[in-house]
């Protein structure tokens, strides 16, 4: 099977597209990147690292898609559409929800180890 580095380069572009457009994408990006290095610092097992990088991977999908259904709603057009604007609140809903799971998530996984690095006890 032939390797289409053509549709690496799209993939690409749409990710670079995102963390150029979207400030939203840009706080992703920061906070996984701190919750990489605070779980590598606490040492969380193989399984919670899977757990982390599933919540990760999750708000990236769905701000992507959210990026994805803002602008090809807004290629149908700018004008104020209940519909649209609908489509537009679920997807950031979407986000929301991703994202608000994977802090809970996160948290549940890496507060125990902090306050334990801080404090030397188990909470």
């Amino acid at each position: 099977m032939k390797l289409r580095w053509s549709s690496f380069r799209c993939a690409f572009s749409g990710v670079l597209f995102l963390l150029k457009t979207q400030n939203h994408a840009r706080w992703h990006a920061l906070i996984s990147g701190l919750v990489i290095i605070f779980a590598g610092w606490l040492q969380v097992s193989k399984m919670e690292w899977l757990i982390l990088l599933g919540m990760m991977a999750l708000v990236w999908v769905t701000e992507t898609l959210n990026t994805a259904i803002e602008q090809t709603c807004d290629a149908i057009t700018l004008e104020m559409n209940p519909m649209i604007g609908r489509a537009k609140d679920l997807a950031a809903g979407a986000v929301l929800i991703a994202a608000l799971s994977a802090c809970v998530i996160g948290a549940l996984i890496l507060a125990p180890r902090l306050w334990l690095f801080l404090f030397g006890q188990p909470r």
